[in-house]
């Protein structure tokens, strides 16, 4: 069952990763088309952070599931320090990019601004992602 479980862990980790690099091409492709294929990208924008946003559920759910049963005690450095960065990263996904695509139909909203600021938002968020991941499987002695 173990086994089972970090299966689960390593897919929601990829997939709380990987589809934010199909973010990029499609922000970058939204900033030069017309108003007709816009929503069309948005809505792409949005299954992307859907499926980011229910992976990351998937990744909590799976690893406090191997910190119950696995070898390790909850209160390790690595893993305290993982779930620091979890919550972290977790407001910043609810608040980074939420908020930043409703502001982007509002009638005085600059569209390249907050563009940019998605595309940022995406890069912090994989950083993020990432010092988890290496937190998991470095499992570093941190004090």
């Amino acid at each position: 069952m173990y086994g089972t479980i970090v299966f689960v862990h390593v897919v929601s980790a990829v997939l709380s990763i990987g589809p934010l690099f199909l973010l990029m091409p499609s922000i970058k492709r939204l900033r030069n088309v017309d108003t007709s294929s816009e929503s069309a990208y948005l809505s792409v924008i949005k299954v992307i952070i859907r499926i980011v946003m229910h992976a990351g559920h998937a990744l909590v759910v799976s690893g406090a599931l191997l910190i119950l049963t696995g070898p390790w005690p909850w209160y390790t450095s690595w893993v305290i320090a993982t779930l620091a960065v979890m919550l972290l990263s977790g407001v910043f996904l609810s608040t980074g990019f939420t908020r930043v695509l409703r502001r982007y139909h509002l009638p005085d909203s600059d569209k390249g601004e907050i563009l940019t600021v998605l595309n940022r938002t995406s890069w912090i968020y994989i950083g993020l992602m990432l010092i988890m991941l290496w937190l998991m499987v470095q499992k570093p002695m941190l004090w």
